[in-house]
């Protein structure tokens, strides 16, 4: 799962970013409605937890932006106004859910998981495709009925290929969603095709399909009618 802070208060950013850090789930923060479009516009997330009262205006306005994106990520507000009004306009404009100030950390993660399950795998802790069972909570592939051992970078790949299936996908989407916004930085994307290929093996090892086809030039699609 990958999520986007927009958050001004530094401390509170840490604090979150570190939590999420620990739990496995990869945040990217913005202190500002600037930064926080500029991100939006050039990656995707699975998830927006959104503060309200940033330094350059309302965070409110910004969900306009987000409803655009396709997919269009979960947007949970997390604000210190918490006012009847606020919150209504906040789920009328398009929010998943609301959050006050102050909150402990682990409700923050609950509501981050439940977002998670309801748009992302149908309300369930586990995802199913064919003879490929998910289990979030445990970190665990089974194949068959068998478990399969990834490591945390081919896990998040699985579930971000049969979450997207059918769907072309990039070696810089791909490399985005793994690494982060840092992978700008990179002259190529090599490191994808090596975590792809050791996924495949891992997957036809298990006597699982290999629904994994290269579309070439572009990227990489997880083919549910592969043979």
């Amino acid at each position: 799962m990958k999520i986007l802070l927009i958050e001004d208060n530094a401390e509170l950013m840490q604090n979150i970013l570190r939590y999420l850090s620990n739990e496995g789930i990869r945040c990217e923060t913005a202190q500002t409605l600037y930064e926080a479009e500029d991100k939006l516009l050039g990656y995707a997330y699975d998830c927006i937890l959104l503060d309200l009262m940033l330094p350059d205006g309302n965070g409110l306005t910004i969900l306009q932006v987000i409803n655009n994106l396709n997919p269009r990520p979960n947007v949970l507000i997390i604000s210190a106004k918490d006012s009847l009004d606020d919150k209504l306009e906040g789920l009328d404009l398009g929010a998943d859910d609301y959050l006050p100030k102050p909150f402990h950390l682990a409700e923050l993660l609950a509501r981050v998981k439940a977002l998670y399950r309801r748009s992302k795998l149908g309300g369930k802790d586990e995802l199913n495709f064919n003879e490929i069972t998910i289990e979030h909570q445990n970190l665990l592939v089974t194949i068959y009925e068998k478990p399969v051992e990834l490591t945390k970078k081919e896990f998040d790949l699985l579930v971000f290929f049969i979450t997207n299936k059918n769907r072309v996908l990039g070696k810089q989407a791909i490399a985005q969603h793994l690494w982060g916004d840092y992978t700008d930085d990179l002259a190529n994307f090599d490191f994808v095709y090596q975590h792809i290929k050791n996924l495949r093996k891992k997957i036809c090892a298990a006597g699982g399909r290999d629904y994994l086809t290269t579309v070439y030039g572009i990227g990489y699609k997880f083919d549910e009618n592969a043979l």
